[in-house]
């Protein structure tokens, strides 16, 4: 029986975009909600108990608005919250990682850079992922403190934004990586941008593809799939500016990823409710 329900999506900003996106490339029969925590954005400068008090409550108002599944479009908050909304939430939740595995399958000389926030790097979990799959590789490790704000502006090609990422890629380049992951929701949309900068040699890779094909996997075995017969609708909440989310969705999303933006306001404090603000379409 088709389950009409749709998948939650969340992420500190823009950046899960990226992932909702693949998400419905595969499945466009899929409703989807996003939501975008950009009122506290970055999450790679907060610490981790922080990130799991923001995600504590965006899943619950998800939840509560009926979602089946939950993406959480991030890899700083797939770290530091994911196992225990695990252990809470009583349904299909897939995370991000950086994409070492693939990496490692593709890489010719061994070296492999890995472009992330400071808070992903530091984490256990990717300290986990290489001990698992980097064995006989160089892994050579570049936070990107600046970046995540650049797209959440809309600065995906500026001369600020250029020499930003071009001081991130020269240690990467100097020490003779072939195989560059992405290792934030927010960066593949600088892909156009790395291409330009880069050799062609030199792989990119990340994970929205693969997260995109792991939910629909779950909903196969869940039985959670949606039917082809009945249209799928896209709905965005944010804590941020409404016409800031609106702005980058008209610009950087095809058509079939249009939808109602509304707000929603949630307190600073750990613990603190969400409420939610007047709608803005």
């Amino acid at each position: 029986m088709a389950d009409p329900r749709p998948v939650g999506v969340v992420d500190s900003g823009v950046g899960g975009l990226s992932v909702l996106r693949e998400i419905h490339a595969l499945m466009p029969s899929e409703s989807l909600t996003y939501v975008a925590d950009a009122g506290f954005v970055p999450y790679g400068d907060r610490s981790a108990e922080e990130i799991r008090a923001r995600l504590d409550v965006l899943t619950r108002f998800l939840v509560d608005g009926g979602v089946k599944a939950l993406v959480v479009a991030c890899n700083t908050a797939t770290a530091a919250a994911v196992p225990r909304l695990r252990e809470r939430l009583p349904l299909p939740i897939v995370g991000m990682e950086p994409a070492v595995k693939p990496a490692a399958a593709v890489t010719q000389n061994g070296v492999v850079g890995v472009l992330a926030t400071q808070g992903t790097l530091a984490s256990g979990r990717f300290a986990a992922l290489l001990q698992r799959y980097a064995e006989g590789m160089r892994i050579v490790t570049q936070p990107c403190p600046g970046l995540v704000t650049a797209v959440e502006r809309g600065e995906l090609d500026t001369p600020a934004t250029v020499r930003l990422l071009r001081s991130y890629l020269d240690p990467l380049l100097a020490q003779g990586v072939d195989t560059i992951i992405l290792g934030c929701t927010h960066y593949p949309f600088l892909r156009p941008l790395l291409e330009r900068l880069l050799d062609p040699g030199v792989r990119i890779i990340d994970t929205g593809a693969a997260v995109a094909r792991q939910l629909q996997r779950r909903l196969v075995e869940a039985g959670l799939q949606a039917s082809a017969e009945v249209p799928a609708r896209v709905h965005y909440w944010t804590s941020g500016d409404g016409e800031v989310l609106r702005r980058f969705l008209r610009q950087y999303l095809p058509e079939t990823l249009q939808g109602p933006v509304e707000g929603l306001s949630m307190g600073q404090e750990q613990g603190a409710g969400l409420r939610l603000a007047r709608a803005e379409r």
